[in-house]
């Protein structure tokens, strides 16, 4: 039976801050805290956002302007919305009518909504004491003060120790913090990249947002993990609401987080959470949402934005683990196709709809742009057709919006995290016939210079009679194209032998006792 926990983050309305006006927060939570003020009153002189961050103390965090978490802590929330705003709404200045640029929307509760916390391990300058020091009762003594855990500055590898943190996960910062002292009690020493020596590099820490479950990965400097059950029940003592251990280990001198070998120490090896009325299951490599909480508000405007009826077939391109299609299956898509070039996401996407028991939802490992083309080019144009796409920073290609233009969806939604080169691709599409229908911006990350913006296209009407004149009158449209999801087409997902099986997504994670052999 799963248990139930009160470390959820603060959920957020589903509606546009005002801008102009702080979003007031909700009585008796963090009553008298600093760190959860939204008005920036904890800084001295709050400062216009677009600014450095200012080179002195802030009550919200005292290492402010040295950590390369938050840059703008100490501007008020409203000012941050209002400057974020303005920044969307003049890359699209000339690509959209003003009617099209929707309010952005904010967070009611703006802090702590990091469900996933990566803290380094490193010694305090002068304090590496032996090499390769791994375990309970090592011969050299530790100190809490020997051992540093906390964010790195800008630009560079000097970690800054930080004891709380405004935007992340209190539990998952706790944790972090139990970590460090059980390894200064039971002399595990600190990864130390120069040298090379030390056991333990980083921990990795995911809280569910719905089902509050805690997913603890410490990365080590080798195989071996003595006192592991030992560890484990120390570490569960100290943060009841761990339910499970992982180890993985990262041997390489290498900036890149986790290794690719790993064991469960403690615990079923996952978390379950629940976005969007789903189901989704979150290992140490899954890629999930860093704030799930606004993930949330970001699909149902995406969907919203998609308008779909039930006839649509979707395209969900860059789909990752599935998560937006799989909402999209479950809100009016009649079929769903997502494609991504990374083989274990599409894996995992897969067995989040065998999970869900979504079936009108296949899933492709291939190269966005390869398959764009592909379909492109056969003339099987599923009709109605709406394009997802959520592409990485860097943008699509040239050649994956010709592709779309070419396949004329009825509406295309694009989901970025860079709107710089969200309204570079836009302009490509408007070129090709699109007009900006939609521009919303929505605030993933508050007090930092991030901004997601979603923005939604539909074809002008000449250019649509073109298009179906050149595809024989139909509008482009071929009734093959529902073989796409249905598992005649070559762009379905063939089941492969690394993707899970039913039997391994369970309805929940059970409690598990810790193994018995000691590691």
């Amino acid at each position: 039976m799963t248990r139930k926990h009160d470390n959820k983050p603060k959920r957020a309305s589903n509606r546009p801050a005002k801008v102009g006006k702080a979003p007031r927060a909700k009585r008796g939570v963090n009553r008298g805290r600093a760190a959860v003020r939204g008005d920036a009153q904890g800084c001295k002189e709050a400062r216009p956002a677009g600014r450095g961050p200012a080179a002195r103390p802030c009550a919200l965090c005292p290492v402010f302007g040295r950590c390369g978490g938050c840059s703008q802590l100490d501007v008020p929330y409203e000012a941050q919305l209002a400057a974020k705003q303005q920044r969307v709404a003049a890359l699209f200045e000339g690509l959209a009518p003003a009617d099209a640029m929707l309010p952005i929307i904010g967070m009611e509760e703006s802090f702590h909504y990091r469900n996933k916390v990566i803290s380094p391990y490193a010694p305090a300058k002068g304090k590496a004491r032996r090499a390769g020091g791994k375990g309970k009762g090592g011969d050299a003594r530790l100190t809490r003060d020997d051992i540093l855990t906390g964010m790195y500055a800008p630009g560079s590898h000097r970690l800054i120790p930080t004891d709380a943190c405004a935007i992340e996960n209190e539990t998952a910062k706790r944790v972090t913090l139990a970590i460090r002292d059980i390894m200064a009690r039971w002399g595990m020493e600190p990864y130390d990249e120069d040298a090379g020596t030390g056991f333990v590099r980083h921990a990795v820490v995911r809280v569910g947002h719905e089902s509050g479950e805690v997913l603890v990965t410490v990365v080590t400097n080798g195989d071996e993990f003595p006192s592991a059950k030992s560890f484990c029940r120390e570490l569960v003592r100290r943060v009841p609401e761990i339910t499970t251990i992982v180890q993985n280990v990262n041997t390489r001198a290498t900036n890149v987080i986790l290794g690719e070998k790993e064991r469960v120490l403690y615990g079923p090896g996952f978390i379950l959470d629940t976005l969007c009325g789903l189901s989704f299951r979150i290992s140490s490599q899954s890629f999930y949402q860093v704030n799930a909480t606004q993930t949330e508000v970001l699909y149902d405007e995406a969907i919203r934005l998609a308008g779909l009826t039930g006839a649509e077939t979707v395209i969900d391109a860059y789909c990752g683990t599935g998560t937006i299609g799989l909402v999209a299956a479950k809100r009016g898509a009649a079929r769903v196709i997502g494609v991504d070039a990374v083989e274990s996401a599409i894996c995992d996407a897969a067995g989040n709809a065998r999970h869900n028991g979504v079936k009108n939802a296949a899933f492709v490992a291939e190269d966005a742009t390869a398959f764009m083309e592909e379909l492109a080019a056969s003339g099987e144009r599923p009709c109605p057709l709406v394009l997802l796409m959520d592409p990485p920073r860097a943008g699509s290609t040239p050649a994956f919006l010709a592709a779309a233009a070419t396949l004329a969806p009825e509406r295309i939604v694009y989901i970025s995290c860079n709107p710089a080169t969200q309204a570079r691709d836009v302009r490509q599409l408007v070129d090709a016939g699109y007009v900006v229908r939609t521009v919303r911006p929505v605030d993933m990350f508050p007090h930092t210079d991030h901004v997601e913006s979603i923005v939604m296209l539909e074809r002008e009407a000449k250019r649509s009679t073109t298009v179906g004149a050149v595809r024989g009158g139909d509008g482009g449209c071929s009734g093959r194209a529902s073989s796409a999801a249905t598992g005649s087409a070559q762009w379905t997902l063939s089941q492969s032998e690394d993707c899970l099986s039913e039997s391994e997504y369970p309805a929940a994670p059970t409690e598990e006792p810790l193994r018995e052999e000691e590691k």
